[in-house]
């Protein structure tokens, strides 16, 4: 890994760090950093026999690690799956504006996940809720009926692609609003489960996603060059030895994983996968080899944040975490929408 790389990482993680710590600390029951941090470091083998442990309420103890560390972790995961997947889809298609969102991966678990709550609510697989895995069913199954459509000639249309995307999207969210029209009682809960939340985090989540996202995020990385490469052209790539149109399968169908694990189990989340790429690409540049470590684990932050003020501004109400990234990227957007047309003008 280059220098520059191994730096922005470091940095980068000891801020999340640091925001886990705090965001472990603060809740419906505020604890002291000080408490929190011996609370945090009493589980780590070697080090919590150079502490006092005594002092640590089983109570605090159950609060931080029950409650507040699996939300914590599947956030972090969520994040980093979601911003990692929009640094693809840019760099797939070249366009800013590519994000799990666009391409119907969103749409496809929401309709997923609105099927389970409808017919599957309370049945739980290897632990998982099926609503989970209804949403992540719905986020394939959608991304391989896109991607087949968009496919001319063994080759992937990129146009067709985003086109067919919000098509479809648009079409499953229609379904989607016919299904809350007409199943009134279970409204409520298709609309929290839509707006995104963490609210029913577990370690059981954390468990079953992390190695997909960690397996799928190495395999990614071997790509990156390839990515920068593919940023010159297609037939420039093409003839400097980059399988373009390989690359590229390969690379969506590993995204599109990615995202559906992340939305599976937190909900429809937008803009993670857009802003966080922007932001880093005009701090760091856009060598997707460095890009993309940076902009995953800072997506990571950027909805651990998210979600601390989503489930603290008005405690002990909630509000979906949704909303928050909502506020945050609908004013970016808009400001990449006005400098897209800028330099069309």
């Amino acid at each position: 890994m280059h220098i520059r790389t191994v730096k922005y990482v470091i940095i980068l993680l000891i801020i999340l760090i640091a925001l886990v710590v705090l965001s472990s600390a603060i809740g419906s029951a505020n604890l002291s950093l000080k408490l929190t941090i011996k609370t945090l470091i009493s589980v780590i083998p070697g080090i919590r026999n150079l502490i006092n442990t005594s002092s640590i309420n089983p109570q605090d103890f159950k609060v931080i690690f029950d409650i507040r560390l699996p939300r914590i972790l599947v956030s972090i995961l969520a994040g980093i799956a979601l911003s990692g997947s929009g640094v693809i889809f840019q760099g797939i298609f070249r366009n800013p504006m590519a994000d799990p969102y666009i391409i119907g991966v969103s749409a496809g678990a929401a309709f997923g996940a609105t099927i389970g709550l409808l017919f599957a609510g309370n049945i739980k697989i290897i632990s998982l809720s099926a609503t989970s895995i209804f949403a992540f069913l719905g986020a394939i199954g959608t991304t391989f009926l896109i991607y087949n459509i968009s496919k001319i000639k063994g080759k992937i249309s990129v146009l067709t692609l985003l086109l067919s995307g919000v098509a479809l999207s648009s079409l499953l969210s229609s379904i989607i609003s016919f299904i809350m029209i007409y199943r009134t009682h279970d409204l409520a809960k298709i609309y929290f489960w839509i707006m995104g939340g963490l609210a029913n985090s577990s370690w059981t989540n954390f468990l079953i996603i992390m190695p997909v996202i960690i397996i799928i995020m190495i395999i990614s990385a071997f790509f990156m060059r390839d990515l920068n490469v593919m940023s010159l052209g297609d037939e420039r790539a093409n003839q400097l030895g980059v399988q373009t149109e390989k690359i590229k399968q390969i690379l969506l169908i590993l995204a599109s994983i990615m995202a559906a694990a992340a939305v599976s189990v937190s909900g429809i989340i937008g803009f993670i996968g857009l802003i966080t790429p922007h932001i880093m690409r005009i701090i760091i540049g856009p060598d997707h080899k460095i890009l993309y470590p940076t902009a995953s684990i800072s997506g990571g932050i950027v909805l651990l944040l998210s979600d601390t003020i989503a489930r603290t501004v008005l405690s002990p109400r909630e509000i979906p975490v949704g909303i928050i990234t909502s506020i945050i990227g609908v004013p970016f957007f808009i400001y990449l929408l006005i400098k897209s047309k800028r330099q069309v003008f």
